[in-house]
């Protein structure tokens, strides 16, 4: 009787020791991440200065969205040892590029939540990503004129202004992952020359029929398509 209740006892507790945590990293930039992004969460056990924490576990997985990712990472409670400091560590990156990262204090019943914050190594999100300022130069494959600049600015809020060409305009984006949709644009009614007033209309009806975005990172242009992938704007960094 008390072999068998102590193999019971060995059981229960070996079936006890696998736990996930169901956490969530959070950053405060209102940053749209492109596709390709990464969160990674690891739980370390803090050793003494200068040395290499002891990875108790770790995870890797896709990450999109704005403000926040939630993971779940498994770990086996028996790693953790009394009277030791344990921490989480979070990280969002592209391509080997961090974006955010920090840390939060890890004990038993941890609610999993890592604030992170701007990597001071980061790139801009600009660089990676629709936000920033762009200047138009082709139109649905039909380029643009000389000396004539139409403009797109998409603040990190999704707050959208620039100039089609002899108008400025404002109005907002939608943007998720890779999916953008620019909402009703609101413009000056000034008037210019029919070749500029042609460019303009084309500019707007371009950002309207846009759907979907990329960047090309080396040469930091910003393509929006059409919903069937089309590209209907190719626009260079000017930021």
């Amino acid at each position: 009787m008390l072999a068998a209740l102590a193999a019971l006892a060995l059981t229960v507790s070996a079936q006890a020791a696998p736990r996930v945590l169901e956490g969530q990293a959070i950053w405060r930039e209102r940053i749209a991440l492109p596709p390709g992004a990464e969160l990674s969460v690891r739980l370390t056990e803090r050793g003494r200065p200068g040395a290499e924490p002891r990875v108790i576990a770790r995870t890797r997985q896709p990450v999109r969205g704005q403000g926040a990712a939630r993971y779940r990472l498994a770990y086996d409670d028996r790693a953790l040892r009394p009277g030791r400091a344990y921490e989480l560590e979070a990280s969002v990156s592209l391509r080997g590029d961090v974006w955010f990262e920090g840390r939060a204090p890890f004990t038993r019943g941890s609610d999993g939540v890592v604030l992170v914050r701007r990597s001071g190594g980061a790139e801009r999100p600009s660089a990676a990503g629709p936000q920033g300022e762009w200047l138009a130069e082709d139109i649905r494959g039909r380029g643009v004129l000389d000396r004539v600049r139409s403009t797109l600015r998409i603040a990190p809020d999704g707050a959208v202004s620039g100039r089609g060409g002899c108008n400025g305009m404002g109005g907002r984006a939608e943007i998720r992952g890779e999916r953008i949709r620019f909402g009703q644009l609101i413009s000056t009614q000034m008037a210019c020359p029919p070749a500029v007033m042609r460019q303009e209309q084309a500019f707007f009806a371009a950002l309207g029929d846009a759907r979907s975005w990329r960047v090309d990172r080396p040469r930091r242009k910003l393509i929006l398509l059409d919903g069937a992938g089309r590209p209907v704007a190719t626009l260079a960094a000017t930021n």
